[in-house]
């Protein structure tokens, strides 16, 4: 019994009419939206991940003072690679809210609300390239300055609180016992963490905040005019 034989399948067909085209955007708009809420959505689950271990930490750490305050510290580093992990994901969810703005733009803003434009606006052929050669739209940099704007400086800033308060408070910490004649010393003293002294951890910590500092201000949009998440 011979086998059948396999015609070879046409391409897919463009669309050839009005209808077919608007549809056919119609629908891509849907995906592109699609895809964009997915990613939000990955980003509101950092964030609460974030969230939830701010509050265990400071939970356990300020409940009793045989807490150790290194458990502040380990909870800002837990902190840090779940702003990567949200920096990361942001870039992608970048590229699909282009997409998805330029539709609302330029499509259906004119379909609502007609303007005349002095020259043409090449978008689908902008959308198009950006297709055929999707790449990034932010730098991993510029990234995690907008999610430290939006949330993660102020959960820094508890933490760094907390911690000051850990190894200030002799009701917070056991052992604590506060010099008058000279504060600051008994404050870097108690900073200390097993082999690493007090005066190198206050260091380290001021470092990483000074650069958290640096990338949120230094990656500020000036005169944009769209809604950053």
């Amino acid at each position: 019994m011979s086998e059948p034989e396999h015609k070879p399948s046409a391409g897919a067909s463009l669309p050839t009419t009005s209808a077919e085209a608007t549809n056919a955007m119609i629908h891509y708009y849907r995906a592109e939206m699609g895809r964009m809420n997915a990613w939000r959505s990955r980003l509101d689950l950092t964030t609460n991940w974030a969230i939830t271990v701010v509050a265990a930490m400071l939970s356990v750490t300020l409940s009793t003072p045989t807490a150790h305050h290194g458990l502040v510290l380990f909870a800002m580093v837990i902190v840090m690679l779940l702003l990567g992990v949200e920096a990361r994901r942001y870039r992608f969810f970048d590229v699909y809210r282009m997409r998805v703005r330029q539709f609302e733009r330029h499509y259906f803003g004119q379909l609502f609300g007609p303007v005349t434009q002095s020259g043409p606006e090449p978008w689908l052929l902008m959308l198009a390239q950006d297709l055929r050669h999707p790449k990034f739209r932010i730098s991993f940099w510029r990234a995690m300055g907008r999610r430290l704007r939006r949330n993660y400086i102020w959960m820094f800033l508890i933490l760094l609180m907390a911690w000051l308060l850990k190894i200030a408070s002799p009701d917070l910490q056991a052992g604590v016992h506060l010099d008058p004649d000279r504060p600051l010393a008994v404050l870097v003293e108690q900073a200390s963490t097993g082999p690493v002294p007090g005066w190198l951890m206050v260091g380290i910590v001021a470092a990483v905040y000074a650069c958290l500092l640096y990338a949120t201000y230094s990656t500020r949009e000036r005169g944009g005019d769209e809604v950053r998440v």
